[in-house]
């Protein structure tokens, strides 16, 4: 073989490495740009949730607060629902505790399969099982297992302190496997495909802290039941979102394990009455055209 000969071959040998390489190359961005845009986080309007106050001082960027303070000014005035002057007498105590970052995540636009997501809102009423603090330890404790993680939005202590621990545009860890059934069906998005579906990507969580009587046993059917505080608190709270009440649930309404029963002895007839005495229907969004 002549040295010409043997010098083209390496040439075509050559060129045909560079070819398979740059193919697995571009597949590897290819694969990389469809995970980014699987795991984009929501567009989501997150001002219809509750708005806590001063929350934004204390959790989020600069820039975020301001975002906050100027979407919760414009639901006021042009939202569903707007706030009451009994909503403006009531004024609970309230703390602001940083969960780790292991146990709540980004909501994203789109589910595992790429199929975009367009749920509305919705809020899911709990209790701790055991006191506020211990849930607040919990969730402050990391976690690497994805199925130990957990996490509410907030938590209603015994007192009627609300303790604000994950911001509403972040995706609390507050039910495992959950389908909430709304109007228009069954609701329900898979973020990973090692995990159950679940609503924490369209649900705001709320827990009620369990009366001591309620702790320590699994098997209870029922407790001595939630404080006047607690009722209030968690009608005051509500009060401040855009969600509307036929999107206000239970995690044992949502739960499909079989396994949570929260909250036990919750009378939603009252909590209801408090919520229309908190907030109405804004009379600027009733006169407009549907």
């Amino acid at each position: 073989m002549s040295f010409r000969d043997w010098a083209t071959r390496v040439i075509l040998i050559s060129l045909v490495f560079l070819a398979l390489s740059m193919a697995l190359l571009i597949g590897e961005l290819t694969k990389l740009k469809t995970n980014t845009t699987t795991s984009e986080p929501a567009a989501i309007a997150w001002s219809s949730y509750p708005q806590a106050k001063l929350q934004s001082d204390q959790i989020l960027a600069e820039k975020s607060q301001n975002l906050l303070k100027s979407s919760t000014n414009n639901d006021q005035s042009r939202g569903r629902y707007e706030t009451t002057k009994a909503f403006s007498k009531y004024n609970p105590r309230y703390v602001v505790a940083a969960v780790h970052p292991s146990n709540y995540g980004e909501r994203y636009s789109k589910d595992a399969n790429g199929a975009v997501l367009n749920n509305q809102p919705i809020i899911v009423i709990h209790e701790t099982s055991n006191s506020a603090s211990s849930a607040v330890n919990f969730f402050q404790t990391p976690h690497e297992d994805e199925n130990v993680q957990a996490s509410y939005h907030a938590i209603i202590a015994l007192d009627g302190t609300v303790i604000y621990l994950v911001p509403p545009q972040y995706r609390a860890f507050g039910a495992g496997n959950s389908v909430f059934d709304g109007s228009d069906g069954a609701e329900t998005v898979e973020t990973k495909a090692n995990l159950p579906p679940s609503v924490n990507n369209f649900a705001y969580h709320i827990s009620l802290e369990t009366p001591p009587d309620g702790r320590g046993n699994n098997f209870l059917k029922s407790h001595s039941g939630y404080t006047e505080a607690q009722y209030h608190s968690l009608a005051w709270l509500i009060a401040q979102s855009q969600v509307p009440g036929d999107r206000i649930t239970t995690h044992k309404a949502v739960d499909r394990s079989g396994e949570r029963v929260d909250p036990l002895s919750f009378d939603f007839d009252k909590f209801r009455g408090l919520l229309d005495n908190y907030r109405q229907v804004n009379p600027v969004y009733s006169a407009s055209p549907q």
